[in-house]
C-alpha cells in the first residue's frame, strides 16, 4: 500500500483521483460535474494524494495550501464504494497530518460531509460554526490546529 502525491495536473496520479471523485461524488452522490471540478486553477493550486493498494487506485484527497498564511483546506475525500472499511480514509487523514507537519502548517481545516464527521474527530479536528449544505449535502466545517509543530 502506497499513497503517492503529486501537484501535475497531467499526471497518472492526478488523472485516478478525478476517476475516483467522479466515481464517488458525481455518480454515487450525484454532485454536479461542474460543481466537482469546476475550478481548474483550484485544481492546479492543490497538492493530490492518491492511495494505492496492489497497484490499483482505491481513494483521494486533495489539499489546497496556503503555505505562507500555514493553513490548508482538505477537500474531495473520496474512497471507492468497493474499498470501504479498510483503513483507506485513515491512511490518507494520518498522511495529510504528517504533510502539515512537515510543511510546519498551523492549521488544517475542511467541511466534512455529516457521515464522515465522527471520522475526522477522531484524528483530533473540531466542529466549528453550524451545519450547512454545499452540492445538497449537509456539512460542518472542521479544524485541527495541535500538529506538535
Amino acid at each position: 500500500m502506497e499513497i503517492r502525491v503529486t501537484r501535475d495536473t497531467m499526471s497518472d496520479i492526478y488523472f485516478d483521483a478525478l476517476r475516483i471523485r467522479n466515481q464517488v461524488f458525481v455518480k454515487e452522490q450525484g454532485v454536479p460535474y461542474e460543481l466537482e471540478v469546476g475550478n481548474a486553477l483550484e485544481e492546479a493550486s492543490s497538492v493530490h494524494f492518491v492511495l494505492y493498494d496492489d497497484g490499483l487506485a482505491k481513494g483521494t484527497v486533495r489539499l489546497l495550501a496556503d503555505l505562507d498564511d500555514k493553513t490548508a483546506l482538505i477537500q474531495r475525500m473520496a474512497i471507492l464504494k468497493e474499498a470501504r472499511g479498510h483503513g483507506y480514509a485513515t491512511l490518507l487523514i494520518n498522511r495529510l497530518i504528517e504533510f502539515a507537519k512537515e510543511n510546519r502548517l498551523n492549521k488544517l481545516e475542511l467541511h466534512a460531509q455529516l457521515s464522515a464527521k465522527g471520522l475526522y474527530s477522531k484524528h483530533g479536528f473540531n466542529e466549528i460554526g453550524q451545519i450547512f449544505e454545499e452540492a445538497g449535502i449537509q456539512h460542518i466545517q472542521m479544524e485541527r490546529t495541535d500538529f506538535g509543530n
